[in-house]
C-alpha cells in the first residue's frame, strides 16, 4: 500500500456570518474533497495539546507520529535544520520574521509578503551592523537567527498579534535583553534601507524590523523509516515541513513554483505527490501553505479561492493514484480571528475502509457522521499503516 497525505494547513475555520453561518469548508465547490469523505471514512483530529500554542509546527509534528511533548525544542530549531544551519554549542535558534510596526503595532506580520531576494538583502545588512548573532534568510518573510550562548525566551508569534500593541507582547525570559537590542538595532538598519525605499515608493509595506520567536536547541527526533518501516517524504513549500523532514530523515521534495502563499503551484505539488508515491516513497505528506496565508490574512475570498484551487489540484491525485489518500488540516485558521486555534479539525481517509455515512468534507458533517471519532493526531499513522 502507498500513502498520499494531503495537508490544507489551516484549511479548518468556523461559522460566518456573511456565509451565511457556513464556514469557508461549506461554502467552497470542492467536489474532490468530498469524494474523499464520501468515499472514504473520516473522524475528527485533535492536533495539538491543549498545553501548547496551536502553531503548525507542533501541530506537523503531531500529525507525523512524533509527540511534541517529547520532541519539541522550538520553531526556530527546525527552521534552521531545513536551511542547513549549523548548530554550534550552546546555540539556540530563532524564528525570525520581516514584520511591519506602525504606531507601535504589529501592522503586517509579513512585512507585505516581502520577496527573498529583499529579505536576503536586508539580512546582509544585518551580518555587517550586528555580527553578535548569526542571520540567515530564508524564504520571503521567514527567517532564522542563530543566537550564541541562548538560554531561551518567552515569545509571542508575530501572526498571532496583528493589529496589537507590541509592547504586551515583547521577548521575556534570560535572552530578553538581547532580543530587545537586536529588534531596536535592526529597526536603525532597516529604516533608510535601499529595499524598504523602493517598497514605500511602490506602496507595500516595508519591513520596520525583525520578530525573533520561538527559540530552541536542535531537536533529536528518530527517523520515520526507522518508526514506521516505510520511507517518507515531505511536499512543501516552507522551511518548518522541510525541517521536520529532515529531522525524521524523511526525503525533501521540491515543486518549482511553490510559493508557500496564495499563488502556490497546486497542480506542481500534486503532480510531485503523485510521482514520488509511484515511485521509491511509501508516504507523501504534501502540505499547502496558502489556505493557512489566506486566514491570517482575514481574507474570506482568497481562503474559499485557495481550498477550490487546492480541490482541483486533488482531482489530478484522485485520477492518477491508486492507493490510501489522506486529507486534513493540521488546525484551524479562522478568517475571522486571523491566527490558529486548537480545536479539532476534520480529517478523511479513502482506500483504507469501508466508507462511513459522511457525505461532503466539512467540519460539521465529519464531526456528526465520522465513524473515526475524535482522535489523538499522534496515533494516526500508527492507526492507518496497521490497517
Amino acid at each position: 500500500m502507498k500513502y498520499i497525505l494531503i495537508l490544507a494547513d489551516g484549511a479548518a475555520d468556523e461559522p460566518l456570518a456573511e456565509l451565511g453561518g457556513k464556514t469557508p469548508l461549506e461554502a467552497a465547490h470542492k467536489p474532490n474533497m468530498d469524494r474523499i469523505a464520501r468515499e472514504g471514512r473520516c473522524g475528527m483530529l485533535k492536533t495539538v495539546d491543549d498545553s501548547l500554542s496551536p502553531g503548525s509546527d507542533v501541530a506537523n509534528m503531531s500529525i507525523l507520529g512524533y509527540d511534541p511533548l517529547k520532541y519539541y525544542t522550538g520553531r526556530g530549531a527546525i527552521e534552521a535544520l531545513s536551511m542547513g544551519i549549523p548548530f554550534k554549542e550552546g546555540e539556540l535558534a530563532y524564528r525570525c520574521n520581516l514584520v511591519t510596526i506602525e504606531n507601535g503595532k504589529m501592522k503586517d506580520f509579513a512585512a507585505g509578503h516581502i520577496s527573498s531576494a529583499e529579505g536576503a538583502e536586508l539580512f546582509d545588512a544585518l551580518k555587517e551592523k550586528i555580527p553578535e548573532a548569526g542571520w540567515h534568510s530564508g524564504v520571503s518573510y521567514r527567517n532564522v537567527m542563530m543566537l550564541p550562548n541562548g538560554k531561551g525566551s518567552e515569545t509571542t508569534p508575530p501572526h498571532d498579534i496583528v493589529g496589537e500593541v507590541i509592547n504586551d507582547y515583547l521577548p521575556k525570559g534570560e535572552d530578553a535583553e538581547r532580543l530587545m537590542n537586536f529588534i531596536v538595532r535592526a529597526s536603525d538598519v532597516f529604516e533608510n534601507h535601499p529595499v524598504n525605499k523602493k517598497r514605500i515608493a511602490a506602496g507595500k509595506n516595508p519591513a520596520t524590523t525583525i520578530w525573533p520567536w520561538s527559540g530552541g536547541s536542535k531537536p533529536a527526533m528518530p527517523a520515520f523509516t526507522d518508526k514506521y518501516h516505510k520511507k517518507g517524504a515531505v511536499i512543501s513549500a516552507v522551511d518548518l515541513l522541510f525541517g521536520l523532514a529532515k529531522c525524521a530523515g524523511m526525503e525533501v521534495v521540491t515543486v518549482p513554483g511553490a510559493t508557500g502563499y496564495l499563488d502556490t503551484n497546486f497542480l506542481g505539488k500534486a503532480k510531485a505527490a503523485v510521482d514520488t508515491a509511484n515511485g521509491d516513497a511509501d508516504f507523501v505528506y504534501m502540505h499547502v501553505e496558502a489556505t493557512d496565508e489566506a486566514g491570517h490574512l482575514g481574507s474570506l475570498e482568497e481562503k474559499i479561492k485557495a481550498i477550490e484551487n487546492l480541490d482541483k489540484a486533488i482531482g489530478y491525485i484522485l485520477d492518477n493514484f491508486d492507493g490510501c489518500i489522506m486529507l486534513m488540516p493540521d488546525h484551524p485558521t479562522p478568517v475571522a480571528k486571523k491566527t490558529h486555534t486548537n480545536d479539532p479539525v476534520p480529517f478523511a481517509i479513502r482506500g483504507l475502509a469501508e466508507p462511513d455515512d459522511v457525505q461532503v468534507y466539512t467540519e460539521k458533517e465529519v464531526q456528526a457522521k465520522g465513524s473515526y471519532g475524535l482522535i489523538n493526531a499522534v496515533d494516526l499513522l500508527d492507526m492507518v499503516f496497521k490497517e
